[in-house]
């Protein structure tokens, strides 16, 4: 058995460790990069919203194209070597950028394949991440290895735009985006390092009739699923109008151009921001203790509507403490939402459905996200900034609506696994 059973505390469990640390690596690089592309399209390229939007769309579109088949091909694959590759072939994609700056070569253009070929090398890694979990600890600890995977997520987004938004002002972007290569680097040799044997997957008894249906058994699981529907639904609507979607397009250009933010002051503002969700990530199993599951999912799934209302009232000179507080906020209930239902999500779904469920979700969540940052775009040129995030924070707020109508709430703690099959 892989599973870590009988271990008391994971910060013990060596191949946990790995993988929490291979994460927190690569994490802390692609932080850098998430804010050292945009600035380098805005300050070395000059390009304009739409640009911006669509940029942001290129690294999202791969969960829409290439999501649900990737879910079949992880279920028949082992998941570790999926890891370590994509991991290497990410630093290799990523490289191409500084390169290119380097020799005087860096255009516009060049920023939209290379998202779009990280986007889908990231859509085989995080489907792999998040259905290996299980075959490394067991399922009592699902929800402390999460609440520990999220702390590390958002340790990484406390400090990586911090130190981006350092690297981009003092070393310049393309300095940054190495750095995040190398980053991809040091997680694969981490990653490679795990020492737990991992069974050749099982095959499904639909995957004999090809791709097709095997897609299909993935859909049609998660979209009849009393738990699993509401959840997929909510994240979706949440991700089209939140801090993914139409606000990820604009908030770069608010900040620097609306308010008068510099790239260091939006690294700091950004930094900051994100102690609110490691503060959500490592509180979060109090929080369910004392609230129950349920309350705590359609809770945390509306705080960042709430906040992203807040933004528009950012002014230049007092723009910093607005847009700490309104996304501390904002990511604290995305942390705890997360850690939540990426473990119910865990929990319940038989082993040889998991990484089909995870393709599944993440095609109908993140497919969201490319809609969302084309709309910021253009609402962002349409009607101003400030009316585009009000936009995003109401529609965000009512991305509660599906959990709120549904079973999940009345959920106090993880149910029983579904039968296998």
């Amino acid at each position: 058995m892989t599973a870590a059973t009988g271990v008391r505390s994971l910060w013990r469990h060596g191949d946990f460790m790995r993988l929490w640390s291979a994460q927190t690596l690569s994490l802390a690089g692609t932080q850098v990069t998430q804010i050292a592309l945009p600035i380098a399209a805005i300050t070395l390229l000059d390009a304009t919203p739409w640009q911006l939007g669509l940029l942001a769309a290129a690294q999202y579109l791969p969960f829409l194209l290439v999501g649900l088949p990737a879910g079949v091909w992880v279920d028949r694959w082992r998941r570790r070597p999926v890891l370590v590759t994509t991991d290497l072939a990410r630093a290799a994609v990523l490289a191409v950028l500084p390169l290119a700056y380097l020799f005087g070569g860096l255009h516009l253009w060049m920023l939209y394949p290379v998202g779009f070929a990280v986007g889908i090398l990231t859509v085989f890694f995080d489907i792999a991440h998040q259905s290996y979990l299980p075959s490394l600890v067991d399922r009592d600890h699902l929800v402390d290895g999460n609440g520990k995977l999220e702390a590390s997520y958002q340790g990484a987004q406390l400090a990586g735009p911090g130190a981006g938004g350092v690297i981009v002002q003092v070393l310049t972007a393309p300095v940054a985006l190495f750095a995040d290569a190398v980053s991809y680097l040091f997680s694969a040799l981490l990653l490679g390092r795990i020492k737990a044997v991992e069974p050749v997957p099982e095959p499904h008894p639909e995957d004999a009739h090809g791709l097709l249906r095997g897609i299909g058994v993935g859909l049609r699981y998660v979209l009849k699923h009393p738990l699993l529907r509401p959840i997929a639904l909510a994240t979706a609507i949440g991700n089209l109008f939140g801090i993914f979607g139409i606000v990820q397009a604009v908030l770069t250009l608010f900040a620097i151009k609306g308010v008068g933010l510099t790239a260091g002051w939006l690294g700091l503002a950004l930094g900051i921001a994100n102690a609110g969700a490691l503060l959500g990530a490592l509180a979060n199993r109090r929080i369910v203790a004392a609230l129950g599951l349920g309350p705590v999912i359609v809770a945390s799934v509306t705080l960042p509507g709430a906040a992203i209302l807040l933004l528009p009232l950012a002014r230049e000179g007092f723009a910093l403490p607005v847009l700490a507080v309104a996304l501390a906020i904002a990511w604290f209930g995305i942390a705890v939402y997360n850690v939540n239902q990426i473990s119910l999500r865990q929990a319940v779904v038989p082993t040889a459905l998991q990484g089909r469920m995870n393709a599944t979700m993440r095609f109908l969540i993140w497919g969201t996200i490319p809609l969302g940052t084309a709309l910021g775009g253009f609402l962002g040129g349409a009607i101003g900034l400030r009316s585009t995030l009000l936009i995003a924070g109401a529609g965000a707020v009512l991305s509660a609506l599906p959990v709120l109508l549904s079973p999940v709430r009345a959920l106090r703690a993880i149910p029983e696994r579904d039968g296998d099959g």
